[in-house]
């Protein structure tokens, strides 16, 4: 009797320990790969990172098994890139201020059905494709927490001044039983984009170049003999003109007045770039003033809700 008593105590102490709390959820894992920034596997099933730079990049995803890139970015994807290492893509942009419920459970569904593992990216993987990437784990698996998803996002560097992004573990309702099987099934290759996020994505490529021209002491940067910095900072200007002739009366009055000065302050730095010899220091000086006055704009304007 004693025995069969202790035989039903082991079997109800295994059942209980089968039928306890699940494995916590594993930290997200940063990943160093050719051709992409700032990556993160958050699951078997999902990564987090930079667009791909060129072939190298493709090449590193497909290395990885990944076999669906979704981009939440406000750049065309290269879709004929991708094609060529037998990746899919999906377009599913979103903006600073945050990833609407809606695009959250739709991109979820994507990851969940779509052939993976996927990677999932913005333009540098430090803001949206995070924030992106935290809003399909909370959707998918109940035990991510909204502490976990709070720690990735500042692993991956998500600038705090976008709170609609950083506040979006705490902010997002999971979906229902059954909801994600409702939500929005239409996977782009390459979704529309309105006029001012298609210039301030070529703002932001030829910024980029002119920080690696910077870099390598306002010369072409190493591997790039071909790229002419007083021609990126032309670029720069007309990009920043091409934003003040768009119609902005859905946006502040003075968003006009800051894209007028970011172009000054690009002229002035192309024409100290064509300067012989260039004056390092006014050079400098010149590339601060472009960005001192895009993170002002950006600090008023980029977290204001896509139209």
């Amino acid at each position: 009797m004693r025995l069969t008593a202790t035989i039903a105590l082991a079997t109800a102490g295994l059942a209980a320990g089968c039928s306890g709390p699940a494995a916590p959820f594993p930290a997200a894992e940063p990943i160093e790969a050719a051709g992409l920034h700032n990556v993160f596997r958050l699951s078997d099933r999902l990564y987090s990172g930079s667009a791909p730079d060129g072939d190298d990049g493709f090449r590193s995803l497909q290395r990885l098994g990944v076999r669906t890139v979704i981009t939440v970015d406000g750049a065309r994807p290269d879709v004929e890139a991708a094609r060529r290492f037998g990746l899919r893509y999906v377009h599913l942009p979103v903006g600073y201020d945050g990833v609407p419920r809606d695009r959250a459970l739709q991109l979820a569904r994507a990851v969940r059905d779509l052939p993976g593992p996927v990677y999932v990216h913005c333009h540098h993987g430090q803001h949206r494709g995070p924030a992106a990437t935290a809003a399909v784990q909370l959707c998918l698996d109940d035990r991510y927490t909204v502490e976990q998803a709070e720690a990735f996002l500042r692993s991956a560097g998500t600038d705090p001044a976008y709170r609609g992004l950083v506040g979006l573990p705490r902010s997002l309702v999971r979906p229902a039983a059954g909801e994600l099987d409702r939500a929005a099934a239409d996977f782009p290759e390459v979704s529309p984009i309105p006029d001012l996020a298609r210039v301030m994505v070529e703002v932001d490529t030829r910024f980029d170049r002119l920080k690696a021209v910077r870099a390598a002491g306002w010369r072409p940067p190493p591997g790039h003999a071909d790229l002419d910095p007083p021609h990126e900072a032309r670029q720069l200007v007309e990009q920043f003109r091409e934003a003040t002739r768009l119609p902005l009366a859905d946006r502040p009055d003075d968003l006009r007045h800051r894209l007028t000065d970011a172009a000054d302050g690009a002229a002035e730095l192309e024409r100290l770039l064509r300067a012989e010899p260039a004056d390092g220091p006014a050079v400098g000086a010149a590339f601060r003033r472009v960005q001192t006055a895009c993170a002002a704009c950006h600090a008023v304007h980029r977290n204001l809700p896509r139209r």
